[in-house]
């Protein structure tokens, strides 16, 4: 399944933030939703000191493969 609507927009950090919560979103409600939500504001805290222009790109091009991994399981 191709990614879901808005990933190629993705550029930057705070972009990326959004799309994952929005993906969130598609979660069903519960526990589910609440965890993937709480792992991504975490993640994002974790790497917020991050300033490689090319580490922060692996960084989004992998969280968007995960976030398709897991709104396809």
């Amino acid at each position: 399944m191709a990614p879901l609507p808005g990933a190629e927009l993705v550029r930057g950090p705070v972009q990326l933030y959004r799309y994952l919560l929005r993906c969130c979103r598609r979660l069903p409600a519960g526990a589910v939703r609440q965890h993937y939500r709480h792992a991504v504001r975490q993640s994002f805290k974790v790497h917020a000191d991050e300033d490689d222009p090319e580490r922060i790109q692996q960084i989004i091009k992998r969280a968007i493969e995960d976030a398709d991994w897991v709104m396809n399981k």
